[in-house]
């Protein structure tokens, strides 16, 4: 069974110019442990579609099923809930808090969890260890380089032990061999703890390393062949 499915998803926003339609009846199914890139261009809903399957958006119609429960029928009150317990998010900017530690900010998830303090600055400690900063958890993001923060945020993202981790142009904002080390930190999350991750990206540096990449372009979602992932990933 997929981890992910989506079955029939619209959704469309509507101004005072016109109607514009981000997805349109699209069906996604994404398997455990998957390493997804979806694309496409700039202003094509990439984000729409993350922020539903993580449960930030709802859809107009249709269905998302995460480990077979459809999140779309859960109430608001529930649904943070769900996200605290089930996905873990990765962003471009990093989101970090400036007045707090490296620790502090991989901890605060837990705290809306009421872990004790105690325990919230070990679990991310540990965190921070698996993701190469255990030497900088003392460290303000101010004091941190890109990679580096984006690092406290993918250890922000595992504190709370999500099967799923969606990242939303996670190297956008890194350079190139930064950008390098991200991803292949993210594929040996992956590989060796299961974790699936699903990325709304144009990067040719990520699609070259998804294992299953989705254009979405017009509404519509097109699961790529793998001698067109090549194509797509041959810019990198």
């Amino acid at each position: 069974m997929a981890c992910i499915s989506l079955s029939e998803v619209s959704r469309s926003y509507v101004s005072e110019a016109a109607t514009s339609i981000v997805l349109d009846k699209a069906n996604l199914d994404i398997p455990k442990g998957a390493f997804t890139a979806i694309c496409g261009p700039s202003g094509s809903g990439k984000s729409t579609l993350l922020n539903m399957i993580g449960a930030l958006d709802r859809p107009d119609s249709g269905t998302i099923l995460i480990d077979g429960m459809d999140i779309t029928t859960l109430p608001d009150s529930m649904l943070a809930s769900f996200r605290n317990e089930k996905i873990g998010f990765v962003f471009q900017s990093f989101h970090l808090l400036p007045v707090l530690t490296a620790t502090e900010n991989v901890a605060w998830p837990l705290y809306f969890k009421a872990v004790p303090r105690r325990e919230r600055m070990r679990i991310a400690q540990q965190k921070l260890t698996l993701v190469g900063l255990a030497e900088h958890a003392n460290k303000m993001p101010g004091h941190l380089s890109g990679g580096q923060r984006q690092r406290v945020a993918i250890a922000r993202a595992l504190v709370c032990e999500p099967a799923i981790i969606l990242a939303d142009e996670p190297t956008a904002n890194l350079d190139r061999n930064t950008a390098k080390d991200v991803i292949n930190l993210m594929q040996t999350l992956n590989q060796e703890y299961g974790v699936t991750f699903i990325f709304a990206t144009h990067d040719p540096l990520v699609i070259s390393h998804a294992k299953q990449v989705v254009t979405l372009n017009e509404g519509k979602l097109i699961f790529l062949s793998s001698s067109e992932m090549k194509e797509a990933a041959s810019h990198v």
